[in-house]
């Protein structure tokens, strides 16, 4: 489901009700909004004033590595929840703030935000004429770094909306989803059953590593809830 967009007068038109009694419930039921979107509100305006209510898009956000370390520290050693630490640092989306602990954890390395440049080429790349092999490998990439259709994308040369795809038919079909059955090279995409299922295990084996990061990230969670 796609995200509405508020601008920023609207954003302050509900608050202002919240203010004047209003429940974050009982507002975002009657503007049909996803619930605790205000009460997100609230919190970063309480925070930063009416600027952090300003519309962006998150993806063109820079932060750097350092940036990051510091947001990640402060979380784990008790600082707050995901809704906190985002709103402290005047970060646009909790999501974010999960996804750095998770490389974190995963012993990823904190690197430099992507350039909006960066993000853009990711974006325009045009799509391309890929063997069954290559799609299993990208799928196998993507899966296995959290679904980033993007920095799949750019790293191996093909649309964002092909990756995008390639992944979405194979959590419905598997590596059958992943054939292209249109044209006259049907059989170049044919595998034999030894091949077929070396491929699953690959694929399964990414899956794996994109839990054990969310299983770790959960008994750090414990750890911290412990103390």
């Amino acid at each position: 489901m796609s995200k509405k967009k508020y601008s920023k007068e609207f954003k302050l038109k509900v608050l202002k009700e919240h203010e004047e009694g209003a429940s974050f419930y009982s507002l975002e039921k009657k503007y049909d909004i996803v619930l605790g979107t205000v009460k997100r509100w609230n919190a970063v305006f309480k925070a930063h004033g009416e600027t952090a209510l300003d519309r962006h898009n998150s993806n063109l956000c820079r932060y750097s590595a350092e940036f990051k370390q510091r947001v990640v520290s402060d979380y784990l050693s008790g600082g707050g929840s995901f809704e906190s630490i985002a709103v402290k640092y005047g970060i646009h989306a909790e999501s974010t703030v999960l996804k750095w602990v998770k490389q974190y954890n995963s012993h990823e390395e904190l690197t430099d935000s992507r350039k909006v440049r960066d993000y853009f080429m990711a974006k325009d790349i045009k799509s391309r004429k890929t063997t069954l092999e290559e799609r299993i490998r990208i799928v196998e990439h993507c899966v296995s770094h959290s679904n980033d259709y993007s920095a799949t994308a750019k790293e191996f040369n093909c649309s964002y909306g092909q990756v995008y795809s390639w992944v979405n038919k194979y959590s419905k079909k598997g590596v059958d989803g992943l054939k292209d059955g249109r044209g006259r090279n049907k059989s170049a995409d044919e595998l034999s059953e030894l091949e077929k299922l070396r491929a699953e295990n690959r694929l399964l084996k990414a899956e794996k590593k994109r839990q054990q990061i969310e299983i770790d990230l959960l008994k750090k969670l414990e750890e911290i809830e412990r103390r």
